[in-house]
């Protein structure tokens, strides 16, 4: 059985808490209560986790075997052990009374479970749940393990639109990617100022694993440093920070005192006051912040925004130790805003060697219609991680977004399609490969250049305008896009070109005229379906609206 058998499984008991009535968006809160007490379990049961970190009597031995009301009534007594660290007990001292007891001084544990509590009402909901989890085969799942079957279960919630979590999810694939082009290194400090359920920082921690061969080439002291130390997060929503405190603890990543991902807004207190990290990793949430999102209350960034990306772009760039290195989702108004965007984007260039920014295609996020990219940079130039003026002399960019397919559910987006670009960023983490314009991957060379790019562009050879790798100057930046990052050459084969547009009365014509025909079609339609008065009635109402317009 494969892990996205498994998932799937796992993501059926959703029809089980529908049938309690349980809202859509709750469902993935209301499992993982319960499954993560039973992946503890499992992971202790297989020597994963030496010690087990929740107490006695909230564990799944506590749980299973157990039906009705009892049950019920005592998975909540655990939930709210969990969260409190205390419960009530019978007072042997005093018959008939109870006493309150400290069951555990575990803030992780604590933090996960926070304010925890079901909504289950019937008992034989929650017997039904305990079943079909102790009958999933938890040997298969051990293989990749649980922290990575956890995590496929929040790649389908995200993939679930109706409950709103993929503006919260990036794509697997673009994250391993990012990651692997960043290479960030034992002992070093990793942040992700907008932490999400921590795929960044998961990440970044399996690939130094496979590295140092779980850890175990490291001294204890590093060993223990890459378990609480290195890693580090911020998560505004409370809901989604606990998804990602588990996602930690199931990859064996513990943190400090608050876990590994800390509550709290990083465009406030809780950002301002964030060590310096060696590697950011992050996907900033989309929009402004208003309509009761998170307000930008930091008053240590040079320049007021009210554009959430751009104040976390700040934040990212300032918050690197020289030398440091980021890799960033951002949408494409940050790289085009004016005003206070392109100040941002001067300071970056300035302060940063941007070296690289990746194009990306549409469709990949669950969140639609967002056109993003992933900006990499280093803070100080390459040749001076000291330097704090002039750091950007040139910028390469990848267009991995003009003639690719739609990605979604039908075209999934997988990481063979970022490998030619990860061929062309190179070996070195920090941009300063040797690098060569020029790459043809999709079917590049096929593609239409943009005329009036291509007239920017003169002394580019004609292949290498159709390649989807180019290499452009900080002054050329300055003097041909007045600073705007939004740099493109290549031209979807469905865009119009305005130039050969017709005049606007012969477009208005034709709009009309198919307009016309639409309205016949209908009216025929109605009247085959016995709608006759009401058609009727509709194109009384037309011609009323052409009598009054003329």
């Amino acid at each position: 059985m494969t892990n996205n058998d498994i998932v799937q499984k796992l993501w059926n008991l959703c029809d089980v808490l529908r049938d309690d009535g349980i809202n859509y968006s709750d469902y993935v809160t209301e499992l993982v209560l319960l499954l993560f007490i039973k992946m503890v379990h499992e992971n202790t049961e297989a020597g994963t986790l030496k010690n087990h970190p929740l107490p006695e009597g909230c564990r799944w031995t506590d749980l299973n075997g157990k039906s009705g009301i009892n049950l019920l009534n005592d998975y909540k007594a655990i939930l709210l052990a969990l969260s409190t660290g205390k419960r009530m007990e019978a007072d042997p001292e005093n018959p008939g009374q109870t006493k309150e007891v400290q069951v555990h001084e575990d803030p992780l544990i604590s933090a996960i479970y926070a304010d925890a509590q079901t909504r289950l009402r019937e008992p034989r909901h929650l017997e039904q749940m305990i079943k079909a989890l102790d009958q999933i085969d938890w040997f298969s799942a051990q293989k990749d393990g649980l922290g990575d079957l956890y995590e496929g279960l929040l790649e389908k919630n995200a993939s679930e639109t109706k409950s709103g979590a993929g503006q919260y999810f990036t794509p697997r694939a673009l994250i391993n990617s990012m990651v692997r082009c960043i290479k960030p290194q034992p002992g070093e400090v990793i942040q992700d100022p907008a932490a999400g359920t921590a795929g960044f920082l998961v990440a970044a921690h399996e690939l130094i694993k496979s590295a140092t061969d779980d850890l175990a080439d490291l001294s204890l002291k590093d060993q223990k440093f890459q378990k609480n130390k290195a890693f580090v997060g911020i998560e505004l929503v409370p809901g989604t920070r606990r998804l990602a405190l588990m996602n930690c603890l199931l990859h064996g990543m513990e943190g400090d005192d608050e876990g590994v991902v800390h509550l709290g807004n990083a465009l406030g207190q809780a950002g301002a006051g964030l060590a310096k990290a060696d590697v950011i990793l992050a996907n900033p949430p989309f929009g402004t912040a208003k309509g009761g999102e998170a307000s930008i209350t930091r008053d240590d960034l040079t320049y007021k925004t009210s554009n959430k990306q751009l104040a976390f772009l700040q934040h990212i760039y300032r918050n690197l130790k020289p030398g440091g290195r980021a890799a960033v989702v951002l949408p494409d108004n940050v790289l085009f805003e004016a005003g206070v965007g392109t100040e941002v984007r001067r300071d970056l260039m300035n302060k940063c060697n941007l070296h690289t920014i990746l194009r990306l295609p549409t469709g990949i996020f669950y969140a639609q219609g967002v056109k993003t990219n992933v900006l990499f940079f280093t803070k100080g130039s390459a040749r001076d991680k000291l330097q704090e003026e002039n750091c950007t002399e040139n910028v390469w960019v990848y267009d991995l977004r003009t003639n690719m397919p739609s990605f979604g559910k039908r075209t999934p987006f997988g990481e063979q399609h970022l490998k030619p670009f990860e061929k062309a960023y190179g070996k070195k983490a920090d941009g300063t490969s040797k690098r060569t314009e020029g790459e043809w991957s999709f079917n590049a060379e096929e593609i239409e250049v943009d005329k009036a790019e291509a007239e920017e562009n003169q002394g580019v050879d004609d292949r290498l305008a159709h390649s989807r790798w180019r290499c452009f100057s900080r002054q050329w930046i300055r003097e041909h896009k007045g600073d705007s990052l939004d740099i493109s050459w290549l031209k979807d084969a469905d865009s119009v070109d305005a130039a050969n547009l017709p005049e606007p009365s012969i477009l208005a014509g034709e709009a009309m005229s198919e307009l016309v025909q639409a309205v016949g079609e209908l009216d025929s339609l109605m009247r085959e379906l016995g709608a006759e008065e009401e058609a009727d009635a509709q194109k009384a109402l037309l011609f009323e609206m052409f009598d009054e317009a003329n």
